[in-house]
């Protein structure tokens, strides 16, 4: 398997932290922030659900820019692998 070197930029995992806290925030962009934290400072990858999460996310109109700038984060973090089939 190829290995994802991308991690979590400070400024995103900081969004990513705040959305945890937030009782506001929608359960998709809390499962969103929660995997981008996840990879803050490892070389875990996003699995198969997680990227197509995010990626419906990118392709709606109905998400604020914070959930599509953690749902790019996700899906940048994604399995090499998976993206080249």
């Amino acid at each position: 398997m190829a290995e994802n070197k991308k991690r979590t930029s400070q400024k995103v995992a900081h969004l990513a932290a705040e959305t945890l806290h937030d009782n506001k925030a929608s359960a998709i962009k809390k499962s969103l922030a929660a995997s981008a934290l996840a990879q803050t400072h490892t070389s875990k990858q996003t699995g198969a659900a997680m990227e197509h999460k995010a990626s419906v996310v990118l392709h709606s109109n109905k998400y604020s820019d914070e959930t599509k700038t953690l749902a790019a984060s996700v899906l940048a973090q994604s399995n090499k692998d998976r993206k080249a089939k």
